[in-house]
């Protein structure tokens, strides 16, 4: 190295003497340098120890993790294997079911033990129940399921005293029909001479040469009873008690709204129009009862509010 002019020479380096405190604190020195060096080693190592110690766990736990979704994926193969087998096994036996449903229906439908033999009428009285029994003739030897209800229909309404019906079927081979007959309120005489009972609704009962006992007479005059001075006094008739419909003689009415009664004594009652013949008719009775002890010729309900006895 170049020294500048002029400068005092460098003196060589000294080496502590052995033994010396220079050369003992020249060693402590080194011997710290030496432990600070192993102690940065150790913690290096042990750095490196715990590194290697976390990827080892990591992966550790990376095959239990994949093990467990392989293990997850098996059971959801099995039990969707499982759940698909319970599918069919279910559509098994809902298919078998319904087969063996199907057979028994066909052969309750088309069995030869379920034919009609027995043609049972309840409920006829003014209608010979062998006749009824000989228009349904045809439907014997028919399946019960297989009956043909609407020809049963056609032929019942040929009959015309027939008001409403009902049929069932019976196993093994027995239909029953209960028939309600029209029941006949009044009598009305014919055209051409005698009588005839007719229901409610006008409909020809029974004819008789003389008139009927237990029925008053409905006299509309000329007309006939396809009008609505009929369908007046039948509404009286109806909306008369029973224990006091055996008291009326004959039902007079010229119009529809002047209605008037003719009782068994002699008595008369003026009615009015068919309106209100509920009240009118609850009334009527009270109103005889109350005057029993008055002479009374004529009783009028036709105000029901304001009865007037004459």
């Amino acid at each position: 190295m170049n020294r500048p002019a002029g400068a005092p020479p460098t003196p060589p380096p000294v080496a502590p003497f052995p033994g010396s405190k220079a050369a003992a604190d020249g060693d402590a020195g080194s011997a710290l340098k030496a432990f600070a060096q192993r102690a940065r080693a150790k913690r290096s190592d042990s750095e490196s120890a715990r590194a290697a110690g976390a990827e080892a766990e990591a992966r550790r736990e990376l095959r239990r993790a994949s093990r467990e979704r392989k293990r997850f994926e098996r059971d959801e193969v099995k039990r969707f294997t499982r759940r698909t087998r319970r599918r069919k096994a279910g559509w098994i036996t809902a298919a078998a079911v319904i087969a063996a449903m199907g057979g028994l229906l066909a052969f309750a439908v088309y069995s030869p033990l379920l034919a009609l033999r027995t043609v049972q009428i309840e409920g006829a009285s003014r209608i010979p129940p062998e006749t009824l029994v000989q228009a349904l003739d045809d439907q014997v030897g028919t399946p019960l399921p297989l009956l043909d209800l609407g020809e049963v229909k056609d032929k019942l309404a040929a009959f015309p005293l027939i008001q409403s019906y009902s049929t069932e079927s019976r196993p093994p081979d027995t239909l029953v029909v209960r028939v309600v007959e029209r029941t006949p309120i009044a009598s009305v005489r014919a055209s051409g001479g005698g009588y005839q009972l007719v229901d409610p609704a006008g409909v020809v009962v029974e004819r008789a040469d003389a008139r009927p006992e237990g029925f008053p007479v409905i006299d509309v005059g000329e007309v006939g009873i396809a009008n609505a001075r009929f369908e007046a006094a039948a509404q009286v008739l109806v909306a008369l008690p029973a224990d006091f419909l055996a008291q009326v003689d004959v039902v007079n009415a010229t119009t529809k709204d002047d209605v008037s009664l003719v009782l068994t004594d002699g008595k008369w009652v003026v009615w009015g129009s068919a309106d209100e013949s509920d009240l009118k008719a609850a009334r009527l009775p009270a109103l005889i009862k109350a005057t029993a002890d008055r002479d009374v010729a004529e009783y009028d309900v036709s105000s029901p509010d304001n009865l007037v006895v004459r």
